[in-house]
């Protein structure tokens, strides 16, 4: 109880000391203020991007140093939106000028900074930060040979570089319950740590002369990988394990994960609140808990090896369930199979890979010989997530939150309550054989996904816009592609669309554009076509493909659908990156799509003088896709001219720009045509009927 106390009262006084140093001080002054100020900060953590509407934002945590000439010395989190804050390195110096707000949540943090322009660099990273930075680029280079897929993801499960790695492949890891993997944990410094020892004893070296190299290798793993939390974690249980090596004691897991635990909280009081730390540390303890007893009841019943495996994937998935539960709102149904499936090329991939990067400085020819049996290691966990991802109910809905943490133990507690009564068995088996056998005849009776004879779906990828329109049995033509690949891709697999013979992107903004390599992904693309307005942005998406640019009075003829270009003109200025979102906006490629029963016009996000310009053009058509995620900025003659009975809306549940306005919906309200959302009804398919046209959403 006293060490408890003592524990506590330490935690407490950390978390005191370090609130009381955010929440004074000239930083602190200004963001309350909401002012603006020139300021010098020391980057301490890899930049990373974040879509935006209409680019990236580039996320960077840093350490504040001067302030309107006052010295400091508090974090902060940087906001920018220049490209060039993705290329710094932890440990630089920069100068830079911004808007200092409050942060909003209860992070550890003097304010939250929106940057103007790019940074001022004032000086080179660390000698130690540049040889961290000039390994992992060596292991990049090394990895570059590889097929697109393994070269993003080798590096992340190495050193935990995913700067490479597609977003649609990322969210097929996080679906199957893999995602472990591309973050540096516990297991890779366990393997790095177990083949040190091993080389060591191997060549001699004994127990006391083994654990001060094994030492220099966590080091040194630990500053190629970056301190995220995770690694931290491991690498201080790690040291803590060989240090009761060195001196002869018995090693516990628990007793060092607990002392790992307590003294990095104390050290850093957010890692408390770190996510990622928590995640770590309960799949640490879960292997360390829960492993051993599972290990020997299923050893009673299955071969040694397996029963290893599938207790240690058990365990941690079992360990983390809660706290996914409240981040995700899903319950993963394949994780622990994948995870089983995934384990035997964890290692040697691991293993290669950070043999490949240790290589990669002095012989890149060695490193790249050395990567090529690591990515077929890489190539089979690759396959075992997108077949995970893609099986059916591969993760079900479930409540996020506390009140789904808790609802998740509770329903745990339920099981094994079950399992242990022959007679709940029973019950619970009828039961369940009544809602499969519902379920069966619900499958039969109603129609699935995609409802037969679709011709259009908007799909629901968020504050962005994607449409695909069917040009037979696995085939469609897509317009747009929505701020992210992996819900495009996930969309156009629902609709088994594995040929795409033309994809329009009508205007360069993230929410139209970013999902492009999803589209792209495991399908035929045939032709790119764009606004001929163009930033360029498209092209750097495109991969190898050259995108035509569209022209106003064009047809575009692909089976049974014709598709005719209304806008924009030719003339007129070509697009700069630094325009105005509605320069940008009223530079969309706007369409008309035609099937034998069916018709469309695809607006992009025209705003009203753009729509003005064409109402004399717009021809009478069913479905009406209502410009700009139905803002405010909408012209009455535009959208009457169209005279449609159906209007679909792609915008994003809770979005920040208030889409669609209240105003645009009185407006189509008033026009008597039927208002579809993707917000609220999910990818809604266009289908033909007896009678004229249907939308059929799909939650």
């Amino acid at each position: 109880m006293g060490v408890a106390l003592v524990c506590a009262a330490a935690s407490a006084t950390g978390v005191a000391l370090r609130a009381t140093a955010v929440d004074t001080g000239p930083v602190r002054d200004v963001a309350r203020l909401g002012g603006s100020a020139a300021a010098e900060a020391v980057v301490t953590a890899d930049p990373h991007a974040k879509p935006g509407k209409h680019r990236p934002m580039v996320i960077v945590r840093a350490r504040m140093e001067v302030i309107s000439q006052t010295r400091v010395r508090v974090p902060v989190l940087l906001l920018a939106a220049d490209a060039g804050w993705l290329r710094l390195i932890p440990s630089q110096r920069v100068r830079l000028h911004g808007r200092f707000m409050l942060p909003q949540g209860a992070d550890l943090l003097a304010a939250v900074v929106i940057v103007r322009g790019p940074p001022s660099v004032l000086g080179p990273p660390s000698r130690v930060q540049r040889a961290a930075e000039f390994m992992r680029a060596r292991l990049r280079a090394a990895s570059a040979k590889l097929p697109p897929d393994q070269r993003g993801v080798l590096p992340g499960m190495v050193v935990g570089d995913t700067s490479r790695l597609d977003p649609a492949l990322a969210e097929d890891f996080r679906t199957a319950g893999l995602t472990h993997l591309l973050v540096v944990s516990g297991a890779n410094l366990a393997i790095v740590i177990g083949a040190v020892l091993g080389l060591c004893r191997l060549v001699g070296l004994g127990r006391r002369r083994a654990p001060p190299l094994a030492v220099l290798a966590v080091l040194a793993f630990v500053v190629v990988a970056r301190p995220e939390p995770s690694v931290l974690r491991a690498a201080l249980m790690g040291l803590i394990g060989m240090l009761a090596l060195f001196t002869g004691r018995q090693r516990q897991g628990v007793p060092a994960l607990a002392a790992a635990v307590l003294l990095l909280v104390l050290i850093d009081p957010e890692l408390a609140r770190s996510y990622g730390f928590t995640l770590s540390v309960l799949a640490t303890a879960g292997l360390l808990v829960l492993a051993p007893p599972w290990r020997e009841r299923l050893a009673r019943h299955l071969p040694g090896p397996f029963a290893d495996a599938l207790a240690v994937a058990a365990a941690a998935q079992f360990a983390v369930a809660p706290v996914l539960v409240m981040l995700s709102g899903e319950v993963g149904v394949v994780s622990v199979f994948a995870n089983l499936l995934a384990a035997p090329a964890v290692a040697p991939a691991t293993l290669l890979g950070a043999l490949a990067a240790v290589t990669a400085p002095f012989s890149l020819p060695l490193a790249q010989l050395i990567v090529w049996p690591a990515g077929l290691a890489v190539g089979w966990i690759i396959r075992v997530a997108r077949t995970a991802a893609a099986l059916p109910y591969a993760t079900i809905p479930w409540t996020n939150g506390g009140a789904g943490a808790a609802a998740l133990l509770l329903a745990v507690g339920v099981t094994v309550l079950v399992l242990r009564s022959r007679r709940l068995r029973l019950l619970t088996a009828a039961a369940m054989t009544g809602v499969l056998i519902a379920v069966i005849a619900l499958r039969v009776t109603a129609p699935g996904w995609p409802p037969p004879n679709w011709q259009m779906v908007a799909c629901d990828v968020g504050q962005g816009d994607a449409l695909a329109l069917s040009t037979g049995p696995g085939q469609a033509v897509v317009v747009d592609t929505g701020p992210e690949p992996a819900s495009i891709d996930q969309c156009l697999r629902r609709l088994h669309v594995h040929d795409v013979p033309l994809l329009i992107l009508t205007h360069p903004h993230a929410d139209h554009i970013n999902g492009t390599s999803g589209v792209l992904r495991g399908r035929d693309v045939h032709t790119i076509l764009t606004t001929p307005r163009t930033s360029g942005r498209e092209a750097s998406l495109a991969r190898n493909f050259l995108p035509r640019p569209a022209q106003a009075g064009q047809q575009w003829r692909i089976g049974p659908l014709t598709l005719s270009v209304l806008a924009p003109p030719t003339t007129g200025p070509t697009l700069s990156p630094k325009d105005d979102g509605t320069t940008i906006n009223n530079a969309s490629v706007v369409l008309v799509a035609r099937k034998p029963g069916f018709s469309a016009l695809l607006t992009g996000d025209v705003e009203a003088e753009a729509q003005r310009a064409l109402e004399s053009a717009v021809p009478h058509v069913q479905v009406l896709k209502v410009p700009h995620h139905g803002s405010r900025s909408q012209a009455p003659g535009f959208l009457a001219a169209a005279q449609a009975s159906v209007s679909l809306i792609s915008a994003g549940e809770d979005n920040d720009y208030g889409h669609p306005s209240p105003t645009t919906l009185t407006l189509l309200r008033s026009l008597r045509t039927q208002i579809h959302r993707t917000d609220q009804e999910g990818d809604i398919a266009i289908i033909r009927t007896t009678t004229g046209i249907a939308a059929v959403p799909h939650h």
